[in-house]
C-alpha cells in the first residue's frame, strides 16, 4: 500500500498541473473568427493580372473593396466579392500570398477598415488596435484586439479550379 500512496499524489499534482496549464491555454486563445461570414471571390484569371494588381515582392500590401472599384481597373466580375470591408492582399516576408477582411475584428462594421500603418502593421482608425499582417498572420499587436483576443479574419490564397492563376476565396 505504501508504493500506491507516492504514486497517488504525484498523479494528483501531475493533474492540476495540467488543469492548470489548459486554463492558462485557454486565456491566450485568438479568435480569428468574429466577423460574420462573408462571401469572398476575388479571381485573378491570368498571370499578367497576378503580375499587375497582385504582390508578388516580400513585404507588398494592396486593398481590393467592390463597392470603391479598388485597385481602379480591376476586372471584377459578376461573381466577385470582397468580404465585409474589403481584402488587404499581402505578400508575408516569406514570400507567402496572404489575404485578410479589412473590416476591423473590435468594431465588425464595413466601414471601420483597417490600413497599414508606418510600421507596417494594419491598424484600426477607431479602436487603434493594431495587427501583424507580414508574419503571425492577422495576430493583435495591442488595442482592444489585443485584450480580447481578435485577429483579423483570414482568407484562403491560392490557385484557382478552373486554370485561374491565383483565387482569394472563404
Amino acid at each position: 500500500m505504501k508504493f500506491f500512496s507516492p504514486l497517488i499524489r504525484l498523479f494528483a499534482v501531475a493533474s492540476v498541473f495540467i488543469t492548470l496549464a489548459m486554463a492558462s491555454y485557454s486565456c491566450h486563445h485568438i479568435d480569428s473568427h468574429r466577423l460574420h461570414v462573408a462571401y469572398v471571390n476575388v479571381t485573378f484569371l491570368t498571370v499578367g493580372d497576378w503580375n499587375f494588381y497582385g504582390v508578388s515582392g516580400a513585404g507588398q500590401h494592396k486593398r481590393f473593396i467592390l463597392q470603391e472599384k479598388l485597385p481602379s481597373g480591376f476586372p471584377y466580375t459578376a461573381m466577385s466579392s470582397t468580404g465585409l470591408g474589403g481584402i488587404l492582399l499581402c505578400t508575408t516576408y516569406t514570400a507567402q500570398p496572404v489575404a485578410y477582411d479589412l473590416a476591423c475584428p473590435v468594431e465588425c462594421r464595413s466601414d471601420v477598415r483597417v490600413f497599414v500603418n508606418e510600421n507596417n502593421e494594419a491598424e484600426c482608425p477607431k479602436c487603434h488596435s493594431r495587427y501583424y499582417i507580414f508574419e503571425s498572420p492577422g495576430h493583435p499587436i495591442s488595442g482592444p484586439a489585443a485584450e480580447d483576443g481578435f485577429s483579423l479574419q483570414v482568407y484562403h490564397v491560392g490557385p484557382g479550379r478552373s486554370g485561374e492563376y491565383m483565387v482569394v476565396s472563404l
